[in-house]
Protein backbone atom coordinates (compact mmCIF):
# COMPACT_ATOMS: atom_id res chain seq x y z
CA UNK A 1 0.00 0.00 0.00
CA UNK A 2 1.23 3.49 -0.83
CA UNK A 3 2.56 5.32 2.26
CA UNK A 4 0.21 8.23 1.57
CA UNK A 5 -2.78 5.86 1.70
CA UNK A 6 -1.41 4.30 4.88
CA UNK A 7 -1.17 7.71 6.54
CA UNK A 8 -4.73 8.62 5.57
CA UNK A 9 -5.96 5.28 6.91
CA UNK A 10 -4.12 5.83 10.19
CA UNK A 11 -5.74 9.24 10.58
CA UNK A 12 -9.19 7.73 10.04
CA UNK A 13 -8.51 4.80 12.36
CA UNK A 14 -7.35 7.08 15.16
CA UNK A 15 -10.34 9.41 14.98
CA UNK A 16 -13.12 7.29 13.44
CA UNK A 17 -12.37 3.55 13.61
CA UNK A 18 -15.88 2.63 12.43
CA UNK A 19 -15.49 4.80 9.34
CA UNK A 20 -12.27 2.94 8.55
CA UNK A 21 -14.23 -0.32 8.75
CA UNK A 22 -16.69 1.12 6.23
CA UNK A 23 -14.03 1.66 3.56
CA UNK A 24 -13.84 -0.80 0.69
CA UNK A 25 -10.52 -2.37 -0.19
CA UNK A 26 -10.26 0.17 -2.97
CA UNK A 27 -11.19 2.93 -0.54
CA UNK A 28 -8.41 1.88 1.82
CA UNK A 29 -5.88 1.99 -1.00
CA UNK A 30 -6.91 5.37 -2.36
CA UNK A 31 -4.84 8.52 -1.90
CA UNK A 32 -4.11 11.76 -3.71
CA UNK A 33 -0.66 11.54 -5.29
CA UNK A 34 1.97 14.19 -4.82
CA UNK A 35 2.56 14.33 -8.55
CA UNK A 36 2.16 16.84 -11.33
CA UNK A 37 -0.90 18.57 -9.89
CA UNK A 38 0.59 18.99 -6.42
CA UNK A 39 3.85 20.31 -7.82
CA UNK A 40 2.00 22.63 -10.18
CA UNK A 41 -0.09 23.98 -7.31
CA UNK A 42 3.11 24.79 -5.40
CA UNK A 43 4.57 26.42 -8.51
CA UNK A 44 1.49 28.59 -9.04
CA UNK A 45 2.15 30.15 -5.64
CA UNK A 46 5.93 30.53 -5.80
CA UNK A 47 7.11 30.46 -9.43
CA UNK A 48 7.26 34.22 -10.04
CA UNK A 49 9.73 33.91 -12.94
CA UNK A 50 8.57 30.99 -15.07
CA UNK A 51 6.02 28.24 -14.40
CA UNK A 52 6.86 25.32 -16.66
CA UNK A 53 4.94 22.64 -14.78
CA UNK A 54 1.44 21.83 -16.02
CA UNK A 55 0.42 20.54 -19.42
CA UNK A 56 -1.33 23.55 -20.87
CA UNK A 57 -0.15 26.06 -23.45
CA UNK A 58 0.01 29.80 -22.81
CA UNK A 59 0.23 32.83 -25.03
CA UNK A 60 0.60 36.49 -24.11
CA UNK A 61 0.26 35.70 -20.42
CA UNK A 62 -3.00 33.75 -20.64
CA UNK A 63 -4.14 30.25 -21.64
CA UNK A 64 -3.78 29.67 -25.36
CA UNK A 65 -7.15 29.41 -27.10
CA UNK A 66 -8.97 29.72 -30.41
CA UNK A 67 -10.45 33.13 -31.14
CA UNK A 68 -13.54 31.62 -32.81
CA UNK A 69 -14.37 29.90 -29.50
CA UNK A 70 -13.50 32.80 -27.23
CA UNK A 71 -15.64 35.16 -29.35
CA UNK A 72 -18.70 33.20 -28.20
CA UNK A 73 -17.74 33.27 -24.49
CA UNK A 74 -17.99 36.19 -22.10
CA UNK A 75 -15.76 34.65 -19.44
CA UNK A 76 -12.07 35.39 -19.14
CA UNK A 77 -9.81 32.69 -20.65
CA UNK A 78 -8.40 31.89 -17.20
CA UNK A 79 -11.88 30.82 -16.07
CA UNK A 80 -12.53 28.58 -19.06
CA UNK A 81 -9.51 26.82 -20.54
CA UNK A 82 -7.13 25.72 -17.75
CA UNK A 83 -7.78 22.59 -15.75
CA UNK A 84 -9.93 23.12 -12.69
CA UNK A 85 -8.51 21.51 -9.52
CA UNK A 86 -9.68 17.88 -9.07
CA UNK A 87 -11.68 18.95 -6.00
CA UNK A 88 -13.22 21.89 -7.89
CA UNK A 89 -12.81 25.65 -8.00
CA UNK A 90 -12.24 26.90 -4.43
CA UNK A 91 -14.72 29.77 -4.74
CA UNK A 92 -17.41 27.41 -6.06
CA UNK A 93 -16.89 25.00 -3.16
CA UNK A 94 -17.20 27.87 -0.71
CA UNK A 95 -20.33 29.20 -2.41
CA UNK A 96 -22.02 25.79 -2.42
CA UNK A 97 -21.19 25.23 1.25
CA UNK A 98 -22.72 28.60 2.07
CA UNK A 99 -25.81 27.59 0.11
CA UNK A 100 -26.01 24.32 2.04
CA UNK A 101 -25.98 26.20 5.34
CA UNK A 102 -28.65 28.62 4.16
CA UNK A 103 -30.90 25.85 2.87
CA UNK A 104 -30.26 23.46 5.77
CA UNK A 105 -30.04 25.23 9.14
CA UNK A 106 -29.67 21.82 10.81
CA UNK A 107 -26.15 21.63 9.30
CA UNK A 108 -24.94 24.73 11.10
CA UNK A 109 -22.48 23.96 13.90
CA UNK A 110 -21.87 20.38 12.73
CA UNK A 111 -18.48 19.00 11.64
CA UNK A 112 -19.02 19.04 7.89
CA UNK A 113 -16.45 18.99 5.11
CA UNK A 114 -16.25 21.38 2.22
CA UNK A 115 -18.15 20.04 -0.81
CA UNK A 116 -15.99 18.40 -3.47
CA UNK A 117 -17.07 19.09 -7.05
CA UNK A 118 -18.18 16.06 -9.06
CA UNK A 119 -19.24 15.55 -12.66
CA UNK A 120 -22.88 15.78 -11.52
CA UNK A 121 -24.81 13.35 -9.32
CA UNK A 122 -24.00 10.01 -10.92
CA UNK A 123 -20.28 10.68 -10.55
CA UNK A 124 -20.83 11.46 -6.86
CA UNK A 125 -22.68 8.19 -6.35
CA UNK A 126 -19.92 6.36 -8.20
CA UNK A 127 -17.37 7.86 -5.81
CA UNK A 128 -19.42 6.55 -2.87
CA UNK A 129 -19.51 3.09 -4.43
CA UNK A 130 -15.75 3.07 -5.01
CA UNK A 131 -14.93 4.30 -1.53
CA UNK A 132 -17.24 2.06 0.46
CA UNK A 133 -18.60 -0.91 -1.48
CA UNK A 134 -16.95 -4.30 -1.81
CA UNK A 135 -18.45 -7.20 -3.69
CA UNK A 136 -21.43 -8.59 -1.77
CA UNK A 137 -21.97 -5.49 0.39
CA UNK A 138 -25.57 -4.38 0.77
CA UNK A 139 -27.13 -1.27 -0.73
CA UNK A 140 -30.39 -0.70 1.16
CA UNK A 141 -32.89 1.34 -0.87
CA UNK A 142 -36.67 1.77 -1.07
CA UNK A 143 -38.34 -0.45 -3.68
CA UNK A 144 -39.06 2.65 -5.77
CA UNK A 145 -35.59 3.78 -6.81
CA UNK A 146 -33.63 5.18 -9.75
CA UNK A 147 -32.58 2.28 -11.96
CA UNK A 148 -29.04 3.57 -12.45
CA UNK A 149 -28.26 2.59 -8.84
CA UNK A 150 -28.12 -0.97 -10.18
CA UNK A 151 -25.27 -0.08 -12.53
CA UNK A 152 -23.36 2.15 -10.12
CA UNK A 153 -23.48 -0.12 -7.08
CA UNK A 154 -24.39 -3.52 -8.48
CA UNK A 155 -22.77 -3.99 -11.88
CA UNK A 156 -19.68 -1.82 -11.25
CA UNK A 157 -18.94 -2.80 -7.66
CA UNK A 158 -20.73 -6.13 -7.18
CA UNK A 159 -23.04 -4.84 -4.49
CA UNK A 160 -26.24 -6.55 -3.41
CA UNK A 161 -29.40 -4.43 -3.83
CA UNK A 162 -31.68 -4.85 -0.81
CA UNK A 163 -35.08 -3.16 -1.00
CA UNK A 164 -37.77 -2.28 1.48
CA UNK A 165 -41.24 -0.86 0.76
CA UNK A 166 -41.19 2.90 0.29
CA UNK A 167 -44.81 3.21 1.36
CA UNK A 168 -46.91 1.63 4.08
CA UNK A 169 -50.55 1.33 2.96
CA UNK A 170 -49.73 3.72 0.11
CA UNK A 171 -50.02 6.62 2.56
CA UNK A 172 -46.71 7.12 4.39
CA UNK A 173 -43.02 6.21 4.46
CA UNK A 174 -42.59 2.60 5.58
CA UNK A 175 -40.29 3.07 8.57
CA UNK A 176 -40.98 -0.48 9.73
CA UNK A 177 -39.80 -1.77 6.36
CA UNK A 178 -36.53 0.13 6.68
CA UNK A 179 -36.04 -1.19 10.21
CA UNK A 180 -36.67 -4.76 9.08
CA UNK A 181 -34.18 -4.51 6.20
CA UNK A 182 -31.47 -3.08 8.44
CA UNK A 183 -32.05 -5.78 11.05
CA UNK A 184 -31.05 -8.39 8.44
CA UNK A 185 -27.69 -6.76 7.65
CA UNK A 186 -24.41 -7.46 9.41
CA UNK A 187 -21.11 -5.60 9.49
CA UNK A 188 -21.92 -2.61 7.31
CA UNK A 189 -24.48 -1.40 4.83
CA UNK A 190 -24.91 1.55 2.50
CA UNK A 191 -28.33 3.11 2.93
CA UNK A 192 -29.35 5.32 0.02
CA UNK A 193 -32.24 7.73 0.53
CA UNK A 194 -33.39 9.90 -2.38
CA UNK A 195 -35.78 12.74 -1.48
CA UNK A 196 -37.59 14.08 -3.41
CA UNK A 197 -37.81 10.52 -4.63
CA UNK A 198 -37.29 9.46 -8.21
CA UNK A 199 -39.64 8.01 -9.47
CA UNK A 200 -42.52 8.75 -7.08
CA UNK A 201 -41.92 12.40 -6.17
CA UNK A 202 -42.29 11.73 -2.44
CA UNK A 203 -40.52 13.44 0.45
CA UNK A 204 -41.19 12.40 4.07
CA UNK A 205 -43.16 14.52 6.47
CA UNK A 206 -41.57 15.81 9.67
CA UNK A 207 -42.73 12.89 11.80
CA UNK A 208 -41.54 10.39 9.21
CA UNK A 209 -38.14 12.05 8.97
CA UNK A 210 -37.72 11.81 12.74
CA UNK A 211 -38.62 8.12 12.59
CA UNK A 212 -36.10 7.48 9.78
CA UNK A 213 -33.32 9.09 11.78
CA UNK A 214 -34.28 7.10 14.87
CA UNK A 215 -34.31 3.80 12.95
CA UNK A 216 -30.85 4.49 11.55
CA UNK A 217 -29.58 5.37 15.01
CA UNK A 218 -31.06 2.16 16.44
CA UNK A 219 -29.27 0.09 13.79
CA UNK A 220 -25.97 1.84 14.58
CA UNK A 221 -26.46 1.27 18.29
CA UNK A 222 -26.98 -2.41 17.51
CA UNK A 223 -23.51 -2.53 15.92
CA UNK A 224 -24.19 -1.94 12.22
CA UNK A 225 -21.85 0.44 10.39
CA UNK A 226 -23.92 2.66 8.10
CA UNK A 227 -22.88 4.82 5.19
CA UNK A 228 -26.05 6.88 4.76
CA UNK A 229 -26.11 8.47 1.33
CA UNK A 230 -28.52 11.34 0.76
CA UNK A 231 -29.17 11.60 -2.96
CA UNK A 232 -30.52 15.15 -2.97
CA UNK A 233 -30.74 15.53 -6.74
CA UNK A 234 -34.11 17.30 -6.60
CA UNK A 235 -33.44 19.26 -3.43
CA UNK A 236 -35.55 22.35 -2.82
CA UNK A 237 -38.53 21.24 -4.89
CA UNK A 238 -40.75 20.66 -1.85
CA UNK A 239 -44.35 21.62 -2.61
CA UNK A 240 -46.51 20.54 0.32
CA UNK A 241 -46.54 18.62 3.61
CA UNK A 242 -42.89 17.55 3.74
CA UNK A 243 -39.57 18.36 5.32
CA UNK A 244 -37.71 21.12 3.50
CA UNK A 245 -34.16 20.17 4.52
CA UNK A 246 -31.90 17.28 3.68
CA UNK A 247 -31.65 14.53 6.28
CA UNK A 248 -27.89 15.09 6.13
CA UNK A 249 -27.93 17.76 8.83
CA UNK A 250 -29.98 15.62 11.21
CA UNK A 251 -27.62 12.68 10.75
CA UNK A 252 -24.35 14.59 11.07
CA UNK A 253 -22.66 13.58 14.33
CA UNK A 254 -25.60 11.49 15.53
CA UNK A 255 -23.56 8.29 16.03
CA UNK A 256 -19.98 7.13 15.47
CA UNK A 257 -21.21 4.24 13.31
CA UNK A 258 -23.14 6.54 10.93
CA UNK A 259 -21.28 8.33 8.14
CA UNK A 260 -23.63 10.75 6.33
CA UNK A 261 -22.71 11.53 2.73
CA UNK A 262 -24.59 14.21 0.81
CA UNK A 263 -24.63 13.95 -2.98
CA UNK A 264 -26.27 16.89 -4.69
CA UNK A 265 -25.71 19.48 -7.38
CA UNK A 266 -26.94 22.23 -9.59
CA UNK A 267 -28.03 19.72 -12.23
CA UNK A 268 -31.71 19.28 -11.37
CA UNK A 269 -32.43 21.92 -8.75
CA UNK A 270 -30.95 24.78 -10.80
CA UNK A 271 -32.05 23.44 -14.21
CA UNK A 272 -28.57 23.07 -15.72
CA UNK A 273 -28.58 19.38 -16.57
CA UNK A 274 -25.97 19.55 -19.33
CA UNK A 275 -23.42 21.52 -17.31
CA UNK A 276 -22.75 18.44 -15.15
CA UNK A 277 -21.82 20.12 -11.86
CA UNK A 278 -22.47 18.17 -8.68
CA UNK A 279 -21.00 17.90 -5.20
CA UNK A 280 -20.19 15.30 -2.55
CA UNK A 281 -20.04 16.33 1.12
CA UNK A 282 -19.12 14.30 4.20
CA UNK A 283 -19.90 14.76 7.90
CA UNK A 284 -17.23 13.43 10.29
CA UNK A 285 -14.33 14.53 12.49
CA UNK A 286 -11.71 16.92 11.11
CA UNK A 287 -8.98 14.32 10.43
CA UNK A 288 -11.48 11.96 8.85
CA UNK A 289 -12.89 14.71 6.66
CA UNK A 290 -9.40 15.56 5.40
CA UNK A 291 -8.63 11.91 4.68
CA UNK A 292 -11.91 11.33 2.86
CA UNK A 293 -11.35 14.44 0.75
CA UNK A 294 -7.87 13.22 -0.21
CA UNK A 295 -9.24 9.81 -1.15
CA UNK A 296 -12.05 11.45 -3.11
CA UNK A 297 -9.54 13.61 -4.95
CA UNK A 298 -7.59 10.43 -5.70
CA UNK A 299 -10.67 8.84 -7.32
CA UNK A 300 -11.34 11.96 -9.38
CA UNK A 301 -7.70 12.23 -10.46
CA UNK A 302 -7.73 8.57 -11.47
CA UNK A 303 -10.99 8.73 -13.45
CA UNK A 304 -11.93 12.11 -14.95
CA UNK A 305 -8.90 14.08 -13.62
CA UNK A 306 -11.13 17.11 -13.01
CA UNK A 307 -14.51 18.52 -13.95
CA UNK A 308 -15.20 21.03 -16.72
CA UNK A 309 -13.88 24.46 -15.78
CA UNK A 310 -16.37 26.54 -17.74
CA UNK A 311 -19.34 24.74 -16.13
CA UNK A 312 -17.97 25.50 -12.67
CA UNK A 313 -17.43 29.14 -13.64
CA UNK A 314 -21.02 29.41 -14.84
CA UNK A 315 -22.49 27.85 -11.69
CA UNK A 316 -20.35 30.05 -9.46
CA UNK A 317 -21.52 33.15 -11.29
CA UNK A 318 -25.13 31.97 -11.01
CA UNK A 319 -24.90 31.33 -7.25
CA UNK A 320 -23.48 34.79 -6.64
CA UNK A 321 -25.89 36.60 -8.97
CA UNK A 322 -28.44 38.95 -7.36
CA UNK A 323 -31.01 37.41 -9.73
CA UNK A 324 -30.44 33.86 -8.50
CA UNK A 325 -33.04 33.84 -5.73
CA UNK A 326 -35.65 35.66 -7.82
CA UNK A 327 -35.37 33.34 -10.80
CA UNK A 328 -35.21 30.24 -8.62
CA UNK A 329 -38.49 31.22 -6.97
CA UNK A 330 -40.06 31.83 -10.37
CA UNK A 331 -39.13 28.36 -11.59
CA UNK A 332 -40.23 26.82 -8.29
CA UNK A 333 -43.66 28.41 -8.68
CA UNK A 334 -44.00 26.93 -12.16
CA UNK A 335 -43.00 23.46 -10.96
CA UNK A 336 -45.31 23.63 -7.96
CA UNK A 337 -48.16 24.75 -10.18
CA UNK A 338 -47.70 21.66 -12.34
CA UNK A 339 -47.60 19.36 -9.31
CA UNK A 340 -50.73 20.90 -7.79
CA UNK A 341 -52.56 20.73 -11.13
CA UNK A 342 -51.59 17.09 -11.52
CA UNK A 343 -53.03 16.25 -8.13
CA UNK A 344 -56.25 18.13 -8.95
CA UNK A 345 -56.64 16.20 -12.20
CA UNK A 346 -56.01 12.85 -10.54
CA UNK A 347 -58.94 13.51 -8.19
CA UNK A 348 -61.24 12.67 -11.13
CA UNK A 349 -63.02 9.52 -10.00
CA UNK A 350 -63.15 8.01 -13.47
CA UNK A 351 -59.40 7.43 -13.31
CA UNK A 352 -59.92 5.03 -10.40
CA UNK A 353 -61.05 2.46 -12.95
CA UNK A 354 -57.49 1.97 -14.18
CA UNK A 355 -55.08 3.29 -11.58
CA UNK A 356 -54.28 4.73 -8.22
CA UNK A 357 -51.28 6.97 -7.64
CA UNK A 358 -48.47 6.85 -5.15
CA UNK A 359 -48.20 9.81 -2.76
CA UNK A 360 -46.23 12.72 -4.20
CA UNK A 361 -45.46 16.15 -2.82
CA UNK A 362 -42.17 17.22 -4.42
CA UNK A 363 -39.67 16.85 -7.23
CA UNK A 364 -40.17 16.24 -10.96
CA UNK A 365 -42.30 13.10 -11.06
CA UNK A 366 -45.29 11.12 -9.91
CA UNK A 367 -46.22 7.47 -10.44
CA UNK A 368 -49.43 5.73 -11.43
CA UNK A 369 -50.02 2.20 -10.15
CA UNK A 370 -52.08 0.32 -12.72
CA UNK A 371 -54.76 -2.04 -11.44
CA UNK A 372 -54.65 -4.70 -14.16
CA UNK A 373 -52.84 -3.46 -17.26
CA UNK A 374 -49.20 -4.20 -18.03
CA UNK A 375 -47.18 -0.99 -17.73
CA UNK A 376 -44.84 -1.73 -20.64
CA UNK A 377 -47.70 -2.60 -22.99
CA UNK A 378 -49.44 0.62 -22.02
CA UNK A 379 -46.25 2.63 -22.51
CA UNK A 380 -45.77 1.29 -26.04
CA UNK A 381 -49.44 1.77 -26.90
CA UNK A 382 -49.40 5.39 -25.73
CA UNK A 383 -46.25 6.04 -27.72
CA UNK A 384 -47.40 4.38 -30.94
CA UNK A 385 -51.05 5.46 -30.90
CA UNK A 386 -51.07 8.88 -29.23
CA UNK A 387 -47.46 10.08 -29.38
CA UNK A 388 -47.31 10.18 -25.58
CA UNK A 389 -44.10 9.18 -23.82
CA UNK A 390 -44.04 7.89 -20.24
CA UNK A 391 -41.73 5.53 -18.34
CA UNK A 392 -42.71 2.00 -17.28
CA UNK A 393 -40.83 1.18 -14.08
CA UNK A 394 -42.09 -2.37 -13.65
CA UNK A 395 -45.16 -4.39 -14.58
CA UNK A 396 -47.55 -2.10 -12.72
CA UNK A 397 -46.03 1.41 -12.50
CA UNK A 398 -45.98 4.31 -14.94
CA UNK A 399 -43.80 7.33 -14.17
CA UNK A 400 -45.05 10.69 -15.41
CA UNK A 401 -42.69 13.66 -15.45
CA UNK A 402 -44.97 16.65 -14.93
CA UNK A 403 -41.77 18.70 -14.89
CA UNK A 404 -41.62 18.70 -18.69
CA UNK A 405 -45.32 19.27 -19.48
CA UNK A 406 -46.87 22.74 -19.44
CA UNK A 407 -49.54 23.14 -16.78
CA UNK A 408 -52.26 23.81 -19.38
CA UNK A 409 -51.37 20.56 -21.19
CA UNK A 410 -51.55 18.24 -18.18
CA UNK A 411 -55.28 17.57 -18.52
CA UNK A 412 -54.86 16.37 -22.10
CA UNK A 413 -51.89 14.22 -21.05
CA UNK A 414 -53.83 12.31 -18.41
CA UNK A 415 -56.89 12.02 -20.66
CA UNK A 416 -54.71 10.35 -23.27
CA UNK A 417 -53.22 8.00 -20.68
CA UNK A 418 -56.75 7.15 -19.59
CA UNK A 419 -57.83 6.57 -23.20
CA UNK A 420 -54.83 4.30 -23.69
CA UNK A 421 -55.97 2.26 -20.71
CA UNK A 422 -59.48 2.08 -22.15
CA UNK A 423 -58.09 0.84 -25.46
CA UNK A 424 -56.25 -2.03 -23.78
CA UNK A 425 -59.06 -3.03 -21.41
Amino acid sequence: MNPLAEQLNQDIQQESPYVYEMLSKLGQNLFYPKGILSQSAEASEKAHKFNATIGIATENGQPMHFKHIQDKIEYAPKDVYPYAPPQGKPALRDAWLEKLYQDNPSMVGKSIGKPVVTNALTHGLSIVADLFMDEGDALVVPNHYWGNYNTVFGVRRGGKIVTFPLFADNTRFDTAGLRNSLSQQTGKAIVLLNFPNNPTGYTPREDEANEIVEVLKEAAQAGLNLIVVLDDAYFGLFYEDSITESLFGRLAGIHDRILPVKVDGATKENYVWGLRVGFITYAAGAKTLHALEQKTKGIIRGTISSGAHISQTMILESLTSPEFAVEKQQKFDIMKGRAVKTKELLANEKYNKHWEYYPFNSGYFMCLKLHTLDAEKLRLHLLDTYGVGVISNNQTDIRVAFSCVEEEDLEELFELIYQGCEDLS
